[in-house]
């Protein structure tokens, strides 16, 4: 159930003041906060306020460096190899977005791989940092055991996000963000929040049978997207972003709901500068012109529009920033409880 609106710019604050009150430097603390309500405005709330909680814990219990202070252990010019030194995901992402992008803007592309990180969040909240810049964007993670190989009926591979932005002329940039599940696990967690039921084919619970129950799926298996498809494809995320990055991968990776436990997964992040390729403002006149062409096609029942890739999540925070984030009832509760137990003032 959602409650009342609140304001863009209080929610940051808030998540600044709690984040910052946990040891990050201010700036960082932002970062991390403004991550997470972004999530929310795109309409994405499995990543957003929800897991503020999330991160916090792992920053009081040290396995989360609250200073994130990345090291380079190679630098090639067009590719680094960088060790994130257990600092936050987001925060180590943002910088190196910013790093691809310079070595793109020399070499054409940037690409860094990255061992021993945490978990990022939303991942085209970078790549579209990419796309801003003139670039294709690409950014990929591993994350804990939550589908099985196809075949098997034990989890033992994350479901290994990934993402692509493009700037698109006149329009929001193009931006693809999927993990390879077929429901991102923060979902899941969202709906065991609402205390509701999840749709079935999602997952399955540990007897292997499917299940409509959250605390049934999380303790289970999820599907992989496109079956067969959807496994191989985090097979491949795993091998850039763990076994490439000599971060951990499979079974080694934890994830951000575990208090206690290093995460130890690793990232690929890549820039391709467009100017390199083409001049910036020919590829985003064929770019206004392939999302011309996708709307043009002729609607199926039960359709009222075409979206291209990143158009819902651009025409949600327009309105969000308008009218305000909605949060589930369950979440502001959560909130409220964090602002108690870290004497932050909860300004809803």
């Amino acid at each position: 159930m959602l409650s009342g609106c609140v304001d863009y710019e209080r929610l940051v604050d808030f998540g600044t003041a709690v984040y910052a009150g946990a040891g990050m430097p201010v700036e960082d603390a932002r970062l991390l906060a403004d991550t997470l309500v972004k999530a929310d405005l795109w309409g994405h709330q499995s990543h957003g306020m929800l897991r503020l909680g999330w991160y916090l814990a792992r920053i009081q219990n040290g396995v989360t460096r609250a200073v994130t202070q990345p090291q380079t252990i190679m630098d090639g010019g067009a590719i680094a190899l960088v060790d994130a030194c257990d600092g936050v995901g987001q925060v180590v992402c943002a910088k190196l977005m910013q790093d691809a992008v310079a070595k793109a803007k020399v070499h054409g592309i940037g690409a860094i791989a990255i061992r021993n990180s945490n978990h990022f969040g939303t991942a085209m909240y970078f790549t579209r940092m990419a796309a801003r810049a003139g670039c294709i964007g690409f950014l990929s993670t591993n994350s804990s055991p939550a589908i099985a190989p196809w075949g098997g009926r034990k989890k033992a591979l994350g479901s290994n996000p990934w993402s692509i932005a493009a700037p698109a002329g006149k329009h929001a940039p193009m931006m693809l963000d999927i993990a390879n599940a077929r429901v991102a696990r923060g979902k899941v967690y969202l709906a065991k929040r609402e205390g509701v039921p999840i749709p079935l084919g999602w997952a399955l619970n540990a007897a292997g049978e499917p299940t409509t129950d959250p605390d049934e799926a999380i303790n289970g298996v999820f599907l992989p997207m496109a079956e067969h498809k959807g496994y191989a494809i985090s097979v491949m995320m795993d091998v850039l972003s763990g076994v490439l990055t000599g971060s951990s991968f499979s079974g080694g990776v934890k994830g951000p709901y575990v208090p206690d436990s290093r995460s130890g997964c690793g990232h690929m992040m890549m820039a391709l500068d467009i100017s390199k390729f083409m001049p910036l403002d020919e590829f985003n006149t064929r770019m206004e012109r392939l999302i011309a062409d996708l709307k043009a096609v002729p609607l199926a029942k039960g359709f009222d529009a075409v979206y291209y890739p990143g158009e819902i999540e651009a025409q949600n925070e327009a309105r969000h920033r308008q009218e305000g984030v909605h949060l589930p009832e369950e979440t502001m509760a959560e909130l409220r409880r964090i602002a108690e137990k870290t004497k932050v003032k909860f300004p809803f």
